[in-house]
């Protein structure tokens, strides 16, 4: 018994999702498991299920805010499989030709998944389950912003060389998706949202921020660069400074990659994930402070000092801390002079005060006078475009300061954006 166009047409689209060899697991998220559904479904030529599981993709879609095509597209690029590991580091001559054959296969398939409408799907909706009219289709929805698109009048297939070197200059998994990620759970997890602070809008500290560019420029281009202890007075701009770095330098191949304290123990599993990567991640620990006999403490230590494993090139570590000694010292450490164990006690104490010493390099933020304050309100009263008199700016922000927590950058923001929630 021969097919119906609609039933002929579905079962090819079924076929392209299952002759997938490479790119197989790029559809096992709520849209593509509702699409592979909703195809099950139509062949089925049950009424009920195929209009519920067009329903779930409908509104997997609505959840992701993108059309089936675009998503099609942006799994594509986000794509981790054999293929998008290697071809980082590889090039295409040099990977198996197996499996190059069978990435230009998978890419046919693909356009033509990609190439369907969502018109066409709920016309087979309403022949399958015989409706007077077909149901909304999921068409115009404004799509989500990708960094890489393939030519529409190019079959995808030709664009092998620039998806390569897409994966190459941007990563894969969640090194492509997201620029800021965070150690939790045990496992490496995609910031979406994370803070948008860039260099420009950072004013004042101009040696300290430089001597860090520099170093994070060193890293970037393949030179030895050092771990870094960004120290001194709260409110001093030492966590945007970092986190500013990886929102100038991602299109780069800059990571940042956040660890509480309390996972610094696992600083040798995460540096064993990233050392064969070809993006440069940089470690932040933010608020750095250890008690005595800290199991994290000696953890950094090993990866400062470096162990028998030597450190990745392509990671370094940049903490901040409010204390230029992170270990605490104890008058009651102190050895004294009737003490017989007067050399190795002075030793452990050496131990805690020097441990800062083992960051290749140390950046100090002093607390902010009167006039770096106020140079710091002013330049981010006008990037915010503030109208408000010079005089009274000043007038204004003093007051500020010292109602509140005292002059530093964080209280210079917080200064201006009240100014601005003024209207």
């Amino acid at each position: 018994m021969s097919l119906s166009p609609a039933l002929t047409k579905i079962q090819s689209y079924r076929q392209a999702l299952d002759a997938l060899l490479i790119y197989g697991n790029m559809f096992g998220d709520p849209v593509g498991e509702g699409f592979r559904a909703l195809l099950e479904a139509l062949l089925q030529a049950r009424a009920t299920t195929c209009l519920q599981a067009y329903g779930h993709w409908f509104q997997a879609l609505a959840w992701a805010e993108e059309t089936w095509s675009s998503h099609v597209v942006r799994r594509l690029i986000y794509a981790d499989n054999p293929f998008t590991r290697q071809v980082q580091t590889r090039s295409l001559e040099q990977l198996p030709p197996a499996l190059v054959q069978a990435v230009c296969s998978d890419l046919v398939n693909l356009q033509y998944l990609h190439d369907l409408d969502g018109g066409e799907v709920s016309t087979w909706v309403q022949e399958i389950a015989d409706l007077p009219a077909p149901p909304v289709a999921w068409v115009g929805a404004s799509p989500t912003p990708l960094p890489f698109e393939f030519a529409p009048d190019l079959a995808w297939v030709d664009g092998l060389s620039s998806l390569a070197h897409h994966y190459r200059q941007q990563g894969v998994g969640v090194f492509g998706q997201y620029r800021a990620l965070r150690w939790q759970a045990q496992a490496l997890e995609g910031i979406p949202h994370p803070d948008p602070i860039r260099l420009a809008q950072l004013t004042a500290y101009d040696r300290p921020r430089q001597d860090l560019i520099q170093n994070t420029l060193a890293l970037l281009r393949g030179y030895p660069a050092l771990n870094v202890l960004l120290y001194g007075s709260r409110g001093s701009g030492k966590s945007s400074l970092v986190k500013a770095l990886v929102n100038e330098y991602y299109r780069q191949g800059l990571r940042l990659i956040e660890v509480p304290r309390a996972g610094l123990e696992d600083l040798p599993e995460i540096m064993d994930h990233l050392r064969p990567l070809p993006q440069k991640f940089i470690i932040f620990v933010d608020d750095l402070a250890f008690e005595t006999d800290d199991a994290a403490f000696k953890a950094l230590k090993v990866v400062l000092e470096g162990g028998l494993t030597a450190r990745p090139d392509n990671v370094v570590v940049y903490a901040t801390s409010n204390r230029r000694h992170l270990v605490p010292e104890y008058f009651g450490d102190r050895p004294q002079p009737r003490d017989q164990e007067e050399v190795q006690a002075w030793d452990a104490v050496q131990e805690k005060l020097s441990f800062s010493d083992r960051f290749g390099l140390t950046l100090t933020f002093e607390p902010a006078d009167q006039q770096t304050y106020l140079t710091i309100v002013n330049h981010l009263a006008q990037s915010a475009a503030i109208t408000l008199d010079r005089d009274q700016l000043t007038a204004q922000a003093l007051q500020w300061a010292t109602r509140h927590n005292g002059r530093s950058g964080r209280t210079a923001r917080q200064f201006i954006d009240w100014i601005r929630g003024q209207g």
